[in-house]
């Protein structure tokens, strides 16, 4: 399942030595690690891509004594899977991330916000804590610095789409119903019980930890410019080899689809249901920040693969995940699907069809 072009070299993760990169970090002051963060031009990997460098400092920099550490492990996305098996097979490097965060933003308190459906790996998780907290890793004076004090707890999500949104995810943890917040205030001022927050994801973490342990200079060394570092790839649909892909950021969508068997698609839906449809007149566009920034989901679709059909199913799941808030989505998608099912049918009218694109 876990694979690097070359399908024979093991995923970087799987080379870190255990640690590390938690023990470089802590040897650095709080300022040094987000400068070192900030000079490695990391962003996040859920997607969005917000400066990760730039989102510690603005929490390092709020006024508060009970900052949080949140790890959205949401991971709802259709086609995605990456962050599973990361919590999975490489749970500790995703904690020792979380621990660099907070010692860099000076937050005592950590969050893992785990999907519902992900239930089962709550008790791994737990265990890993429990191991960490008697190792000296978790908990008070880590790693034998004085008064460095922080611990992880796990809140389960309840299956709703909407929560991948940080400050739907927010407001989830706090128990109220899943939706986003305006904004400002952002979550680094007023996130979590109103104290500052930054929210990452699982991959965000891992490679914070890698980056320590390998040094900025190999992170910034592999990727482009503007999108630095490697990323993790969940591959699905109609191709030979699919799976989790390791590529640099700035990997062209055909050279991914010569790696995993699908050069014959006739279409690619990057960034899950709500990402981009990439035809193939567009396939020597690259997946990095500055062309087409993605979270890490890849459904391929074949040549003989009926696209109404996919249409129809992507509309299917955002009527049922819509949170309701907003008028475009509640009630424009039930219109959208309202017209695939007459497309179906075979009774749209040019006019009405028109109208809903409009």
């Amino acid at each position: 399942m876990w694979k690097k072009p070359s399908h024979s070299n093991p995923l970087t993760f799987s080379t870190i030595e255990p640690e590390k990169g938690m023990t470089e970090a802590l040897r650095l002051s709080p300022a040094e690690i987000i400068e070192n963060v900030k000079k490695s031009g990391m962003r996040g990997r859920g997607g969005a891509g917000f400066p990760t460098g730039m989102k510690w400092q603005f929490a390092a920099e709020a006024k508060d004594d009970a900052k949080i550490v949140v790890c959205n492990a949401d991971e709802g996305e259709p086609g995605t899977f990456k962050d599973r098996y990361i919590i999975k097979i490489f749970g500790n490097l995703m904690i020792e991330g979380m621990t660099i965060a907070a010692y860099a933003i000076g937050a005592k308190r950590g969050i893992i916000y785990l999907r519902g459906e992900y239930s089962y790996l709550r008790p791994l998780l737990e265990n890993l804590f429990e191991e960490r907290r008697q190792a000296g890793k978790l908990g008070k004076n880590i790693q034998g610095i004085e008064g460095f004090e922080f611990d992880i707890e796990v809140r389960m999500g309840s299956g709703a789409y909407v929560c991948g949104e940080e400050t739907a995810l927010i407001e989830s943890l706090e128990g109220q119903r899943g939706e986003p917040r305006n904004r400002p205030p952002f979550p680094v001022n007023t996130g979590f019980q109103g104290h500052s927050t930054i929210v990452n994801n699982v991959e965000s973490f891992a490679w914070v930890a890698c980056m320590f342990a390998k040094g900025i200079n190999w992170f910034k060394s592999v990727g482009t410019d503007k999108s630095t570092g490697l990323k993790l790839f969940s591959v699905s649909g109609d191709c030979k080899q699919p799976g989790i892909y390791e590529f640099p950021l700035g990997i062209k969508v055909s050279k991914l689809l010569e790696a995993v068997g699908g050069e014959d698609a006739k279409a690619v839906q990057i960034g899950g249901a709500a990402g981009l449809l990439i035809p193939r007149s567009e396939y020597e566009r690259t997946l990095a920040y500055e062309d087409i920034p993605t979270g890490g989901s890849i459904i391929v679709f074949g040549p003989d693969r009926d696209m109404l059909m996919v249409a129809k199913n992507f509309l299917e799941f955002f009527v049922h995940e819509s949170c309701g808030q907003c008028t475009p989505c509640r009630e424009g998608n039930e219109k959208l699907l309202e017209g695939i099912k007459m497309l179906e049918e075979g009774h749209c009218s040019m006019h009405y069809l028109n109208e809903l694109i409009a």
